[in-house]
């Protein structure tokens, strides 16, 4: 595609993720008139004695969305990078076993709690905070064991990825096994939701995705020349092992912040860095912006289902609408393109 052409998607993409934005203000079991929700927009930073419906629009459903556009985005962009710096179109956010570090820190957390009633009471920021941890703790873990086995090449990543994941895996089960009465709390949070968050978690994430971001567009000229080869990137100049080591701190970081606050979500950062690929081209540049924007769109709507779709106020996980809608999805992208080539 050309580059108007790419452009022309960035801004389509741009508009609907903000009409989207508001149009997910009105979704929601309270009921809002246009009215209130515009009233309210309009004294967000008024100062003035909070209200009903102030709380509903400012403090659970924009604080949600909010989070669900930057979870959204924070996903695609480093399944953008994983699929380019691994070269293998079926890598995703969770390849490395970032997402099992972090379910093992929230595991932990979540099964503490009844034992500690300091922890009870902080419960929503400290478990976010115990996957943090043990996502990054998992990602030293697995950059540890490529360097070992293999000079941080892509098959010694997904190596050391899929031994991280399945340890962490067995430990998540056995923490189940012999805490019972936490298991539905668990299996809960690694299906990943939104329920209960709020801005504390928006701040909680941010800096650590500023950090991402950063790294990530600071390689992006590298990642380019890296989806040609370790080789054929050095010939031209890149230092291998640093740019890697670059990139994947940045997509790493990423991920550990939307997984951290949101569980586990799946087919995000699969299904939209390869659509787009398909769309747009593989140029790393816009790809990953675009990603963004798609990545937070698509977050944002499997949201909104998922707080919406059944009765009476009761929630699905947004972990499970994302895969019911994103693996037969992704089977039809796979199809189309295999009958293009």
């Amino acid at each position: 595609m050309t580059t108007h052409g790419v452009a022309w998607v960035g801004w389509g993409l741009l508009l609907a993720l903000l009409l989207s934005v508001y149009a997910a203000l009105f979704s929601g079991p309270f009921p809002l008139s246009a009215a209130d929700i515009h009233n309210t927009l309009g004294r967000l930073f008024s100062g003035q004695p909070i209200s009903t419906a102030m709380i509903v629009v400012r403090d659970l459903r924009l604080a949600r969305i909010v989070l669900a556009v930057l979870a959204g985005a924070c996903l695609a962009v480093s399944g953008t990078v994983f699929q380019g710096l691994l070269r293998n179109p079926l890598a995703d956010p969770f390849t490395l076993g970032i997402s099992s570090g972090a379910a093992c820190g929230a595991t932990l957390a979540l099964t503490c709690a009844p034992a500690y009633t300091w922890i009870q009471g902080h419960l929503l920021l400290l478990t976010p905070v115990a996957a943090l941890v043990g996502a990054f703790v998992a990602m030293i873990l697995v950059l540890a064991l490529s360097r070992v086995h293999g000079g941080l090449s892509r098959e010694s990543l997904v190596l050391g990825g899929i031994v991280v994941s399945t340890f962490l895996g067995a430990l998540i089960s056995l923490v189940k096994a012999v805490h019972e009465e936490s298991v539905a709390t668990i299996v809960f949070w690694i299906m990943g939701s939104f329920q209960g968050r709020g801005w504390e978690h928006v701040g909680l994430m941010l800096p650590l995705m500023g950090l991402g971001l950063g790294c990530v567009l600071l390689f992006s000229r590298e990642l380019d020349m890296l989806r040609l080869g370790k080789e054929q990137a050095a010939l031209l100049g890149v230092a291998v092992t640093r740019a890697r080591v670059g990139l994947l701190l940045g997509a790493g970081m990423l991920t550990a912040a939307a997984v951290s606050v949101s569980g586990i979500i799946g087919f995000v950062g699969l299904v939209v860095p390869h659509l787009l690929r398909v769309l747009v081209g593989a140029d790393t540049r816009p790809l990953l912006l675009l990603s963004g924007l798609g990545g937070a769109f698509i977050l944002l709507w499997s949201d909104v289902l998922a707080r919406t779709i059944l009765s009476h106020g009761a929630e699905l996980p947004v972990g499970v609408v994302t895969a019911l809608f994103g693996g037969p999805f992704f089977c039809l992208v796979l199809a189309r393109t295999r009958n293009m080539t």
